[in-house]
């Protein structure tokens, strides 16, 4: 690293994220709405920024030092003058205030790097084999930025503007702390439609794989990184799939959204005795059935492209019951404006699902919906059930598990719900 401007500089003209803090913008705090992130919420809104002429102009993801009113520095992170989360804090000064490495280059570097290795470490005591979401975003200290390990594929998910002009820094730390064969870059996400981004396809290291295997709970499954949802696969749902096969021994089961076979072949291989998996992918349902015939499965699970709501209505017309239900749908809001609409569906999937829970049977319903909380869903949830003349009684209640760690500051970093619903 040279002192020379244009060394600092990115491709806009922005301090580039390689520069030393010392060079990076200063944005300020409105008078006392600091407060927030002093507290530590690694979020900064808009309405709480001096946003004058030069902070409006300063490029999303561009990193910044972050002071109060008065000028007290108070954290780095990284910041875009176009949407409402308009800073995202990556670590406070500390007591050194900004003379505190405010003039190392590989500041920015060295903290990736501090905050991968110490993510990847924690998944090591959970996990005895390599299958597993590594960086969690703001739950990892790391906002914005996903990371799901598959042994030997690691797969970036930049969701922010700051995170994605840090994907050098942060591919070259994972090859660091790694080495996998192969490291993709996927990100199409609604978060970075609001940053002003483009989806991103880019494997930066090794060749493009169709599919690639995944190891959980005992099993194995097929999942396409780069064509599938999100990463390619849910490592949020590990344990609740595992809680589920406890009552999958002789059961007829029912998995709706099953996407990649994910509790279908966990019921299976557990001695269902039926297991009807349904989902609107018809790319996903082959991996499904691939996987369902790798693991001798097949004969007792059958995939089915259909919609779910018009599948549950055909089921219950047909009189058909099951002692196993699982309904874990896509996102229903994706953000606040959707949120009536999702309660809606929630409490419509809870009424058609508990229509063709046998008396006895059980029922997990589950919700990826950040906007809706855990007791708007449980709500929604109970009034399906009374919409379907079902008394219920709750098994378990649960989110992603713990290589989803939720920020103390963050509600919204907590957003699977799931519930496990014995009725009569």
């Amino acid at each position: 690293m040279t002192d020379n401007l244009t060394d600092n500089m990115a491709g806009d003209g922005s301090p580039s994220p390689l520069a030393a803090p010392a060079a990076w913008p200063a944005v300020r705090f409105l008078p006392s709405r600091h407060k927030r992130v002093t507290a530590g919420n690694p979020w900064a809104y808009s309405n709480e920024i001096a946003m004058d002429r030069v902070t409006k102009a300063i490029a999303p993801g561009t990193p910044v030092r972050l002071l109060r009113h008065d000028g007290l520095p108070l954290a780095i992170g990284y910041f875009n003058p176009h949407t409402l989360i308009a800073a995202r804090v990556l670590t406070s000064w500390g007591a050194g205030g900004p003379s505190d490495g405010a003039g190392d280059p590989d500041l920015l570097d060295n903290l990736v790097e501090t905050r991968l290795r110490a993510a990847l470490a924690l998944r090591e005591r959970l996990f005895p084999r390599p299958f597993y979401r590594w960086v969690h975003a703001e739950g990892d200290f790391l906002p914005g930025l996903v990371v799901d390990r598959y042994a030997d594929v690691v797969v970036i998910q930049p969701n922010t503007a700051g995170m994605d002009r840090l994907v050098p820094v942060i591919a070259a730390a994972v090859e660091g702390l790694v080495a996998p064969d192969a490291i993709l870059v996927k990100a199409a996400s609604p978060s970075r439609r609001l940053e002003g981004l483009e989806d991103r396809l880019d494997w930066v290291k090794g060749a493009p794989r169709s599919s690639v295997a995944v190891e959980e709970n005992g099993l194995v499954y097929a999942a396409d990184l780069a064509g599938g949802q999100k990463t390619g696969w849910f490592f949020d749902h590990r344990d609740n799939r595992a809680f589920a096969a406890r009552f999958a021994p002789g059961a007829r089961v029912l998995d709706l959204y099953t996407y990649l076979g994910g509790f279908a072949l966990a019921a299976a291989a557990a001695g269902a005795e039926r297991v009807v998996a349904i989902d609107s992918s018809a790319p996903a349902l082959v991996l499904a059935a691939e996987s369902a015939r790798r693991l001798g499965l097949d004969r007792r699970v059958e995939c089915r492209g259909d919609d779910v709501f018009a599948a549950l209505e055909r089921l219950a017309a047909s009189g058909e019951a099951f002692d196993l239900v699982l309904a874990d749908p896509p996102a229903f809001a994706k953000s606040k404006k959707d949120h009536g609409a999702a309660l809606r569906g929630y409490r419509k999937l809870a009424r058609l699902a508990a229509r063709v829970t046998a008396p006895g049977g059980v029922l997990m319903l589950a919700s990826c919906s950040h906007a809706v909380t855990a007791e708007e869903f449980a709500a929604a949830a109970i009034a399906g059930l009374e919409d379907a003349g079902r008394a219920a009684r709750i098994l378990r209640t649960s989110g992603a598990g713990a290589d989803h760690p939720v920020h103390p500051h963050l509600p919204e970093t907590a957003y699977l719900k799931a519930a496990f619903l014995a009725l009569d």
